[in-house]
């Protein structure tokens, strides 16, 4: 390549990166100096926030317990047993990142709402499943288990087996070689799943709509707060999602972090 065209490809690069950060950046950066101080206090003295604030927390924790609990052992089977059925539970695992939100909240309806799929067994039992404070939980964690999944699968891929055979010729018990081998070397990859789970949960919003409703105290989570907001409170819906992009700083410095003890999912492609 003649030095003009290696100048013309890195001034290329220095275009395309300038304008494609200033456009992510851009949106950001607006939310919070378009902001003065007293405006975002007065919008955090919205009743929309308290309510809303206590619910995510509530159902993103109660999301995060059922994603990582079932998910380990889910990513455990799968990393450990590869075979034609764990390619199967794995392409399970990613389909709802790639379904959009609304699509899953229908979805969600149609099988546990009154008329779904298990409506009738539900309803028999006196339990109602649909836009209430556990159909948040179920839409929540639906959209989310695919992150923390995918990043224990490929954590639990790099236990070394020679380790897990150690531990069998010890006399351990396939439980226990789980809990006590693979939980602990796998821990930085898991926590950082943990992380994006529970930051695709907080953010959750067209599947919870569908779903679960947006009613005040029992199914309205912060992102609904903020669409609500908007309706007739500008600096409201504004405050609300300054406190979302914090939270969204705070997870993106703690996944940087524990990018550095552990490979995220799809960061193996880098060096291919």
């Amino acid at each position: 390549m003649s030095r003009r065209a290696a100048n013309a490809w890195g001034s290329a690069q220095v275009v395309a990166s300038a304008s494609l950060g200033l456009f992510l950046l851009l949106p950001v950066v607006a939310l919070f100096v378009t902001l003065s101080w007293d405006d975002f206090l007065e919008g955090l003295r919205n009743p929309l926030l308290g309510p809303a604030l206590r619910l995510s927390l509530l159902t993103t924790s109660s999301s995060l317990a059922l994603v990582v609990g079932l998910g380990s052992l889910f990513a455990w089977r799968v990393a450990r047993n590869p075979g034609r059925l764990s390619r199967w539970l794995e392409g399970v695992a990613q389909l709802p990142a790639v379904i959009p939100p609304a699509v899953a909240g229908v979805g969600l309806l149609l099988a546990f709402g009154r008329r779904g799929l298990l409506g009738a067994f539900f309803d028999r039992r006196g339990i109602a499943l649909a836009f209430t404070t556990p159909a948040v939980v179920l839409a929540e964690t639906f959209v989310s288990a695919p992150f923390f999944v995918q990043a224990a699968i490929a954590a639990f891929r790099r236990v070394d087996e020679n380790l897990l055979v150690v531990a069998r010729t010890l006399g351990a018990s396939p439980f226990r070689i789980f809990l006590q081998v693979g939980l602990p070397l796998a821990a930085p990859g898991l926590v950082a799943g943990a992380a994006m789970s529970w930051a695709r949960a907080v953010g959750e919003f067209g599947a919870t709509l569908l779903f679960a409703g947006n009613l005040t105290g029992r199914t309205q989570t912060m992102p609904l707060a903020v669409y609500t907001a908007m309706e007739s409170d500008l600096r409201a819906a504004q405050a609300l999602s300054i406190i979302l992009v914090t939270v969204a700083f705070g997870l993106l410095f703690v996944l940087r972090r524990m990018a550095r003890g552990a490979q995220l999912p799809g960061t193996e492609l880098r060096g291919a």
